[in-house]
């Protein structure tokens, strides 16, 4: 049963996405995949009769309706849909400049945005289906150097938890994947954006210090991909799937510090906390 299960992909043509779509079509699974350039990701992934490549602008919501419509006309459904599409912006908060952060809130934020709202009629007219959304464990724990990026994924964050709220009662599930450090091209140049003017001193040893880890660490993260997008799948079988799906030892090593550095911060302030409501 599982392999007749119509998968939507977005930001498929490299990466994460990209080895998903593969995964999928090697086990018989119908997908619809989006890349900004088509060429790219058919060349990526080639010719298959249960593949269609779709070129899309996140961006765009009637592009995106456009998609999700397609995807339906072609396989006659819809029951995943993995918002993969992202990229990474580094920069320390007060360099980044206003068209950075809102260029990597359109994609990151408003893009998967596009998607859910374009893919729930089907998804509540049979009762039932996935969606993926792709967060970070940057949006789980701000990273200074990342802070803007880390913005967008604690919006995704957020809004995953609140959707799988909503969409419970049409026996639709929501999770939000927060990766680790996986050895992708996430790190290089074309997948992340830096600041390139308004540089400010006072930031220069942090900065040299954060330019100095990504180069190092390109190709040298610690985390599988190919495992990673085996786990996605197997999520996706799941009858009671995560709402939140941490991946890699990084991720829960970040995750776990931040649970007990907050639990002790409650200790700490909850009588001067919690003596606002009215005697």
């Amino acid at each position: 049963m599982s392999s007749h299960k119509i998968w939507f992909v977005t930001g498929a043509s490299k990466g994460m996405g990209l080895i998903l779509v593969r995964k999928l079509l090697e086990q018989g699974y119908k997908v619809a995949a989006t890349s900004r350039s088509k060429a790219d990701l058919v060349k990526a992934v080639g010719s298959h009769d249960r593949f269609l490549a779709i070129n899309l602008d996140l961006t765009d919501e009637k592009d995106v309706q456009q998609a999700i419509s397609a995807t339906i006309e072609y396989f006659g459904g819809l029951d995943v849909v993995v918002n993969n599409a992202g990229y990474g912006q580094i920069g320390f908060i007060e360099e980044v400049s206003d068209e950075l952060v809102r260029k990597n809130f359109e994609t990151n934020v408003f893009g998967t945005l596009n998607v859910v709202r374009q893919a729930l009629p089907q998804l509540r007219k049979q009762r039932s289906g996935h969606i993926i959304n792709f967060s970070s464990v940057g949006g789980f724990y701000g990273f200074a150097g990342g802070g803007i990026y880390g913005a967008t994924k604690f919006a995704v964050d957020g809004m995953s938890e609140a959707l799988s709220q909503e969409v419970q009662p049409f026996g639709i599930h929501v999770t939000a994947i927060k990766p680790g450090y996986f050895r992708t091209n996430f790190l290089s140049e074309g997948s992340i954006s830096g600041t390139t003017t308004n540089l400010i001193d006072d930031y220069k040893a942090m900065r040299d210090e954060q330019e100095a880890f990504l180069r190092d660490f390109d190709k040298n993260q610690p985390g599988d991909p190919e495992k990673a997008m085996d786990i996605l799948i197997k999520v996706t079988e799941s009858e009671n799937p995560p709402v939140h799906l941490f991946l890699g030892q990084d991720a829960y090593d970040v995750a776990n510090n931040k649970i007990t550095s907050l639990q002790k911060s409650l200790t700490e302030w909850e009588v001067l906390g919690t003596s606002t409501d009215f005697m």
